[in-house]
């Protein structure tokens, strides 16, 4: 007798079906305010682009390729000219006057005034933010008042007293005149830094406060490190404040030694004829001068932005 036995029969597994990408429907309203950010870049990226596609023109093709995003024929003559690379004939017969900027120079002393600035201006501001956020001392919310109140002052006002007295002092045309009215306060750096001092936690302070550590040591071991980030992000807005500061370096300081880049920008400009203007070299000179601070931003942008974005309440 024979048996059949039946196969067994079959499993059918379950086919998974791809998933199809579904494409995002952008609203109106979210498109339109992608088109209106995109047109703020680009009012704001243009001046700068143009300033340096008119850097890398050749002087001769100025005029005829001030309709064109780009220039016929880019050239780097502008930039050794004004560095002084090349000799007054080669530079004249690119078009210059032979005029050429001590850059070098030039540019260490607005490190030195921005950074003295930026860093003591800073410090000291973060000091007197920390008094008015956690020392308890009377009239200090009018104190507080009457400091903001100086953001309503304008800078000119403050420019023939300032000038007056570092002239009486017998200052002038030194790197302290330059950084003696900046150096100590600024109401805004104290208000910026005072917001971030009242989110701190008290329990850090209040166990130091037991263990018998005074309000400088509170500062200066746990409440600074704590701020970092707002402190960086002063220091970054100060000293690029202080990098592009044209008036009062002009005025305290406008000898060979003390000149700052903006100054010795002007000076260059001075030196060309009022019928010729050398808007090539003048470009050159202020792509060089804006390319420290755009280094500066590309390496500290993220730290800026993150450190902006701290929550002013408690």
């Amino acid at each position: 007798m024979t048996t059949t036995t039946a196969a067994p029969a079959a499993v059918s597994t379950p086919v998974r079906q791809r998933s199809r990408f579904v494409p995002r429907r952008l609203a109106p309203g979210r498109l339109g305010a992608w088109l209106v950010l995109g047109l703020v870049v680009v009012a704001t990226v243009f001046p700068f682009y143009w300033m340096v596609r008119t850097s890398l023109t050749p002087t001769a093709d100025l005029i005829a390729d001030s309709d064109r995003l780009f220039p016929t024929d880019p050239t780097l003559v502008n930039f050794r000219r004004v560095l002084g690379l090349t000799t007054t004939e080669e530079a004249i017969a690119a078009g210059g006057t032979g005029a050429s900027i001590n850059f070098l120079r030039y540019t260490m002393n607005s490190f030195i005034f921005a950074g003295s600035v930026a860093l003591t201006q800073t410090l000291s501001c973060a000091a007197a933010a920390y008094a008015f956020a956690r020392l308890t001392f009377r009239g200090r919310d009018g104190l507080f008042v009457l400091i903001i109140a100086g953001l309503m002052i304008p800078g000119i006002f403050t420019l023939l007293p300032n000038f007056a007295l570092m002239r009486e002092l017998g200052l002038l045309n030194t790197m302290l005149a330059l950084v003696a009215p900046s150096l100590l306060v600024t109401p805004f750096a104290i208000f910026f830094l005072r917001q971030f001092f009242l989110s701190l936690p008290r329990s850090v302070e209040e166990a130091a406060m037991l263990d018998g550590v005074g309000p400088l040591g509170r500062f200066w071991r746990f409440a600074l490190p704590m701020s970092r980030g707002p402190i960086a992000t002063m220091i970054l807005i100060t000293f690029v404040g202080m990098w592009k500061e044209y008036l009062w370096p002009l005025v305290a300081g406008n000898s060979e030694s003390t000149r700052v880049l903006t100054v010795g920008l002007s000076v260059f400009q001075q030196q060309s004829p009022n019928t010729r203007p050398d808007w090539t070299g003048l470009m050159a000179g202020s792509t060089l001068s804006v390319i420290p601070v755009l280094l500066i931003l590309i390496f500290l942008g993220r730290q800026l932005v993150q450190s902006l974005n701290f929550s002013g309440g408690k």
